[in-house]
């Protein structure tokens, strides 16, 4: 109680954001039982019926969902292999160069793509990777080369998804890194220089053990979303040729729970991911604190 009466203005202070998190966060979770109902829009969550398990037990009966489930942790397990370890590279050879209006205009042209929306980006794919007209494929006929079908494809979309999420979000993963690359000492790199240690002994010895713990934390935070994928980018990447691959679970739940009106299935799609997120969140974290590094918490 002394405490509350001494620091009062603080606990003043975080009444609004707790509230916000009340009001937006928590308690729109009551929508979560929607997911044990037969849910009726003209009854309401409350007046709607009971069914117990069957919804799930509806879901798990659909090939379709297993399908949606395989390319949603495949396709973030590539994002993961490949677009993971970008922004870490990009930050250490930033860091290494000395010319700063070349640093600080890589750093503007590499952060420029995160600010663009999916529908710009799914725009300008289309325009370079088209299998007809796309720049790139004029580009190869006139060579006397086939076009590639980087769209049509489900191989060739594959990369071309990888890259493509890359190139948007390598930029904002390089900030975060070459933040956490400011933080190291500098004379750590002097007294390694006057001991005769290369760049890459530098970088080895130095920069890669001071931005550790921002590696593992978002090592951490990428696998506590493996099977929650945003929306957008498969949607408007993806196609009718390539459903195999693109229909991912917030396209499935967009096709099956939300066009055909049934709020039940999409309610326990999403929390499917949702559960299966917190334990990849916990086990990961859990790892890492016995591995003798921090965690999350």
């Amino acid at each position: 109680m002394f405490e509350i009466k001494r620091d009062w203005m603080l606990y003043m202070l975080l009444i609004l954001p707790m509230a916000f998190f009340l009001v937006f966060k928590y308690v729109p979770m009551y929508g979560v039982t929607i997911a044990f109902k037969d849910f009726n829009l003209f009854q309401g969550i409350l007046k709607s019926p009971w069914v117990g398990w069957d919804v799930f037990k509806e879901v798990f009966s659909m090939p379709e969902f297993y399908r949606a489930l395989r390319n949603t942790a495949m396709l973030n397990l590539l994002d993961l292999i490949v677009g993971f370890p970008a922004p870490i590279i990009l930050a250490i050879l930033l860091n290494e160069i000395r010319m700063n209006w070349f640093k600080r205009t890589a750093q503007t042209i590499l952060y420029l793509p995160y600010f663009l929306s999916w529908i710009i980006i799914g725009g300008i794919v289309t325009q370079l990777l088209a299998p007809q007209s796309g720049l790139v494929n004029i580009f190869f006929k006139s060579l006397g080369m086939l076009p590639v079908p980087f769209l049509t494809e489900k191989w060739h979309w594959l990369l071309t998804y990888c890259l493509v999420g890359v190139w948007q979000s390598s930029g904002w993963g390089t900030i975060i890194y070459l933040a956490a690359i400011t933080s190291i000492n500098h004379e750590l790199y002097d007294a390694a220089e006057v001991d005769g240690a290369g760049r890459l002994r530098r970088i080895w010895h130095i920069t890669l053990p001071g931005i550790k713990n921002t590696i593992i934390i978002l090592l951490i935070l990428n696998l506590g979303r493996i099977l929650t994928l945003t929306f957008d980018r498969p949607y408007i990447i993806g196609n009718s040729y390539v459903i195999e691959f693109s229909d991912v679970l917030s396209t499935f739940v967009y096709r099956v729970g939300l066009q055909s009106m049934r709020y039940s299935l999409a309610t326990a799609v999403g929390l499917f991911q949702s559960a299966v997120g917190m334990i990849f969140l916990l086990v990961t974290n859990f790892i890492a604190n016995k591995c003798g590094e921090e965690g999350i918490w």
